[in-house]
């Protein structure tokens, strides 16, 4: 084990039941315990999160869906918050990804209805709340906005098609923004 991975084992790293740093599958997070609370006792009021550890599961999804886009990762936590109050479940399709997977390699293709389905404590389709452990190892700027979401009224996202996503407050919105999508990689594949 290399010294690094000493040190984050020893720093309080969470790997998730997976095999430290020097092997080439750890993909969990390894923020110091310390400076994790620290960023916790500063945290938004209210959020419906009971440990610094759904904090960290919260930022991995994050990171996950935003990507490269910093700048949504605020609004995104937002999102997800709003559908944990009103009972929702998250339905993001990384936590599919990652349950298909378990992280140990990149899925080469889109996800199927009989993905979503999957049976897997991380499918946040069939699963409400969050998952068990992270799906990657976030950001410190993703599990700052998982601490400190955007207030806002959306329930939905998808992706723009562009490096970005839409959002929608209702389902018929989201529908509509889907179906403009679909028009975008229709027209991008001609």
């Amino acid at each position: 084990m290399t010294a690094h991975a000493q040190a984050a084992l020893q720093n309080g790293a969470d790997f998730g039941g997976r095999p430290a740093p020097a092997s080439s599958r750890a993909r969990k997070q390894r923020v110091p315990r310390d400076r994790l609370n620290k960023l916790w006792v500063k945290r938004a009021p209210r959020l419906p999160l009971k440990t610094p550890q759904q904090a960290l599961v919260m930022a991995s999804i994050i990171e996950k869906e935003a990507g490269k886009n910093a700048t949504e990762r605020a609004r995104i936590a937002g999102v997800f918050y709003n559908r944990l109050r009103k009972g929702m479940p998250l339905q993001s399709d990384p936590t599919v990804v990652y349950a298909l997977t378990k992280g140990a390699f990149r899925l080469r293709r889109g996800l199927t209805r009989r993905d979503l389905a999957v049976a897997s404590p991380y499918n946040t389709y069939v699963h409400d709340g969050l998952p068990p452990k992270p799906i990657c190892r976030p950001s410190l700027a993703s599990i700052k906005a998982a601490l400190h979401p955007e207030s806002n009224n959306y329930l939905y996202f998808v992706a723009n098609g562009k490096g970005g996503n839409v959002f929608a407050k209702t389902m018929f919105h989201q529908v509509k923004n889907i179906q403009r999508r679909s028009r975008y990689d229709y027209g991008k594949k001609s």
